[in-house]
């Protein structure tokens, strides 16, 4: 018999340590996306926020573009476009403080990018030149992460280390709804809510698991409902309302901040174009459905509610897609440089300090170098 079932003959002093939280009201996500473009809470949105969110989501529509491209030119091995799903992208770089960590998965190329990363090192990993272009501890972004959900209890240990450490930084972790189906979902979520760590969870469903429907993933409302189970805040939010998911995520940041724990949010959103460029999306959903979601393109929706507030006008809109284009032009030239690579590179990233035989491989290896580049010589 278990203590459950001898409450007549157990009564330790509450709150018993077998009981779990009773009352899940205050973790319960709404039943429906929060929106605030296009309702009555638009009006409230600061002016600048708003300028500055329709020039990065157009730059990452831009960049999007242009990294496809670059797939089928041979520049890039692959590339999975985030295109209609840029509102979440930036708006989960722009509500990071500088000394908070961002971790993305493989699709989130545009949130490093919009978090100040430069565009070619954010390609490094997808051209094959290296495991990732750029210095994570410089620019506080973990490596693009391509295994599914690893990335997550990564950002809860960072996370709880801080905090442990007495550091004022908070985790924001980024995965797909496919990435929800993993293992390392849930034991990051369970750590992260039993350690209250100030992480915050980002889901992107985008329907599809390369061709997997949400449907065919889970039975639940919705995977914000599934912060109940872990004992954390879920929140459900319009994935292509940049300005909303800018302010729910800035809650949630906040909270994590101020010692309130971590807290799920699910974007809402839509993958307009297929997996990756190896990908047939059309084997798996109809265009009709793709175009249902362009009439909530995010671009479209910031361009309405500026428009209409005096905010933006054709010459606005002109100056942000020309500074989209030059630095559509400075990618694409620079990407078409060939990389010039060292070989030696291969043992310099291993271990801190080198293992007797990594030394000896790397002796091997230059070795040849060396006599290759003799041979060349005469």
């Amino acid at each position: 018999m278990t203590v459950m079932e001898q409450r007549d003959a157990y009564r330790p002093t509450p709150p018993p340590a077998w009981q779990p939280r009773t009352d899940p009201a205050p973790l319960l996500p709404d039943a429906e996306p929060y929106r605030v473009l296009g309702t009555d809470a638009a009006a409230k949105a600061d002016a600048r926020l708003l300028h500055q969110l329709y020039a990065e989501v157009v730059r990452g529509r831009r960049y999007n573009a242009q990294a496809t491209a670059l797939t089928k030119q041979g520049r890039l091995a692959v590339y999975p476009s985030s295109t209609g799903q840029e509102a979440c992208e930036v708006a989960a770089a722009l509500v990071l403080e500088e000394r908070d960590w961002l971790f993305p998965s493989y699709r989130d190329t545009l949130a490093a990018v919009a978090r100040g990363l430069d565009p070619v090192q954010a390609l490094t990993l997808l051209r094959g030149d290296w495991h990732t272009g750029y210095d994570p501890r410089e620019h506080r972004t973990a490596p693009l992460c391509t295994p599914l959900a690893t990335q997550l209890p990564h950002a809860v240990g960072l996370a709880h280390a801080a905090r442990l450490k007495g550091d004022d930084v908070v985790a924001l972790a980024m995965v797909g709804d496919g990435g929800s189906s993993e293992g390392d979902f849930h034991e990051a979520l369970n750590f992260a809510a039993v350690w209250q760590a100030p992480v915050v969870f980002l889901v992107q469903n985008n329907g599809f698991a390369i061709s997997v429907p949400l449907a065919k993933q889970t039975a639940a409302p919705s995977l914000a409902h599934k912060a109940v189970g872990y004992g954390m805040p879920g929140r459900l939010v319009d994935g292509n309302d940049a300005v909303a998911v800018h302010e729910v995520l800035a809650e949630a940041v906040r909270h994590a901040r101020e010692g309130g724990g971590p807290t799920l949010v699910e974007a809402v959103t839509y993958r307009m174009e297929a997996h990756t460029n190896a990908d047939d999306a059309t084997r798996y959903r109809a265009d009709a459905e793709v175009d249902a979601w362009r009439d909530h393109d995010p671009i479209l929706l910031l361009e309405r509610e500026l428009t209409q507030r005096g905010l933006l006008d054709e010459a606005g809109m002109r100056a942000v897609r020309a500074e989209a284009e030059a630095m559509a032009a400075d990618l694409r030239e620079r990407m078409n440089q060939d990389p010039v690579l060292d070989p030696m590179d291969l043992f310099g990233h291993v271990y801190a300090e080198q293992t007797t035989q990594l030394r000896e491989q790397a002796a091997q290896l230059r070795a040849e170098l060396d006599a290759e580049s003799d041979g060349a010589d005469r």
